[in-house]
C-alpha cells in the first residue's frame, strides 16, 4: 500500500514532537489525524498542517478519558474503516515527580495513569482498525529512561535521572511494546518502542534536540516495509537496552 492511501492516528500530535511526526507523515503522503485532548488546539494544529498542502484532520482524544477514546476510534471506523499507523506519543511529566522515597504520590499515579493506562487504553481502541489494515505499524514513544539496565547502570548518563514515576511509565510501555508483539504475531502489525532522543519540548522544557530532529525515528518505524522489524526498543544512536 502507497503512503498516499494510508491513514494515521498521532496522540498528543497538536505541538511538539507529536506535531512534527505527524508534518512528516502529512509530507509523506500519509493522511494523518491528530488526536487532542483540547479540539480548538487540534484544529489550530490542522490548520497549519492543510496551510503547506498536507491531509490533515483532527479528533479529540484525551487519554485520561476513555469517552473520548471510544469515540475517536468510532469515528476514525466511519470515515476511514481502518487505521495503518498509531503512534502513541501523548504522555505527561510532572515535577512533582522524583526519587522513589521524594516522589509525590499523585504524580506518580498522574504519569503512570496517562503514560501507560491512557496509552494501553488508545491501543486497545484502535486494535480492530489496526487488523483491518494490510499491514499496520505502532510506535510507542518511549524514552531511554525506560530502560532497567540503563537505570541500574552508574556509568550510564540516564542514571542520574530518577523520576520514579515518569521512568516506571515508560518501562511499563516497553513491556506493552513486547508482549503487544506476542500477541501480534503473524497479523503483519508491527510495534516497536522508539526514544526520539532527549528533546526540548514543553514536557521538560530543556534538552538538546529540536521536535523537528526528534521526529525523525519515530516517522521512520512508522513508515517501515514490508521487512518490518517488531518488538524492538530503539534511540538514535541504535538499539536500547531493556
Amino acid at each position: 500500500m502507497s503512503n498516499d492511501n494510508r491513514v494515521a492516528l498521532v496522540t498528543g500530535a497538536n505541538k511538539g514532537i507529536g506535531f512534527e511526526i505527524a508534518r512528516r507523515l502529512g509530507q509523506a503522503g500519509v493522511c494523518v489525524i491528530i488526536g487532542a485532548r483540547n479540539e480548538q488546539l487540534g484544529h489550530a494544529a490542522v490548520d497549519q498542517l492543510t496551510a503547506q498542502g498536507l491531509n490533515a484532520q483532527s479528533v479529540r482524544l484525551d487519554l485520561n478519558d476513555v469517552k473520548s477514546i471510544e469515540q475517536a476510534a468510532a469515528r476514525i471506523d466511519s470515515e476511514h474503516g481502518r487505521l495503518d499507523i498509531l503512534v502513541n506519543n501523548a504522555g505527561i511529566f510532572d515535577f512533582a515527580d522524583a526519587t522513589p522515597s521524594k516522589a509525590s504520590l499523585e504524580a506518580v499515579r498522574r504519569t503512570m495513569e496517562t503514560n501507560f493506562i491512557g496509552t494501553l487504553a488508545v491501543t486497545q481502541a484502535m486494535l480492530a482498525l489496526l487488523r483491518k489494515a494490510p499491514a499496520a505499524r505502532i510506535v510507542n514513544l518511549s524514552s531511554s529512561l525506560g530502560s532497567l539496565t540503563l537505570n541500574g547502570d552508574p556509568s550510564s548518563t540516564y542514571y542520574s535521572q530518577q523520576f520514579i514515576g515518569y521512568n516506571a511509565s515508560k518501562a511499563a510501555l516497553n513491556m506493552l511494546t513486547i508482549q503487544l508483539r506476542e500477541e501480534l504475531r503473524g497479523t503483519g502489525i508491527a510495534v516497536n518502542s522508539v526514544s526520539p532522543g532527549f528533546v526540548k519540548t514543553d514536557l521538560t522544557g530543556y534538552g538538546t534536540m529540536t521536535p523537528e530532529e526528534g521526529a525523525r525515528l519515530p516517522v521512520q518505524y512508522a513508515l517501515l516495509g514490508e521487512d518490518a522489524v517488531s518488538g524492538k526498543f530503539v534511540e538514535p544512536d541504535g538499539e536500547t537496552p531493556w
